[in-house]
């Protein structure tokens, strides 16, 4: 029997009960217990840091310069249709789902592994690590949720990340492709890009 403690491959099994891949090393399995939303790591940070209270969002990983926002099983099948009704179609946007039949890397146990962001490091870490004993299904971003009164640590709903992750992207993009044009955020350059200026807007 391969051994897998070395890596923290019983933990995902045994006290999670999240499917691995039959690879070497084996990866988490999308698609059964949560879907992963790939996106850029700036714009990974920007969402941790709009979403900073605990439990809003939900399992969140650093692979290298992305960053792996765990939300429903289903989830990424709904990207396409919920960018296009929230605006966002045609777009360009630097973001990835992985569903079902696909895999994630793995994070080693959030104890073992480093907490801080390093880029240059080649294994997966853990930012906000999933919580053993807690039901997947009821704490990631999906498209029903339910909301308690105040709101505390329930999770937004999917279209509220989407809408979140879409707009963090496009202001990525743009600052990328703007480095050396400082008057690239005019009004007229927004439009071409897909957004229109608040003024038009409100």
């Amino acid at each position: 029997m391969r051994r897998r403690s070395c890596t923290g491959m019983d933990w995902y099994e045994h006290e999670l009960g999240w499917p691995l891949s039959g690879a070497l090393p084996p990866g988490l399995v999308t698609g059964v217990r949560f879907d992963a939303l790939d996106v850029p790591v700036a714009v990974g940070y920007a969402l941790l840091s709009r979403f900073a209270r605990p439990g809003r969002l939900g399992p969140v990983a650093l692979d290298g310069r992305r960053v792996l926002l765990l939300v429903a099983a289903g989830a990424a099948d709904e990207l396409p249709g919920l960018l296009e009704w929230l605006e966002w179609g045609g777009v360009p946007l630097d973001v990835a789902a992985l569903g079902a039949g696909q895999e994630m890397r793995a994070p080693a146990h959030p104890e073992w592994g480093r907490r801080e962001a390093a880029y240059d490091r080649s294994e997966p870490v853990w930012l906000r690590p999933p919580r053993p004993g807690v039901e997947v299904e009821a704490t990631l971003p999906a498209l029903r949720f339910a909301r308690g009164a105040d709101g505390s640590g329930v999770p937004i709903g999917l279209p509220a990340l989407v809408a979140a992750l879409a707009t963090a992207c496009h202001r990525s993009a743009l600052r990328a492709h703007t480095q050396d044009q400082p008057w690239a955020f005019s009004y007229a350059s927004r439009i071409v890009a897909g957004t229109r200026p608040r003024s038009l807007t409100s």
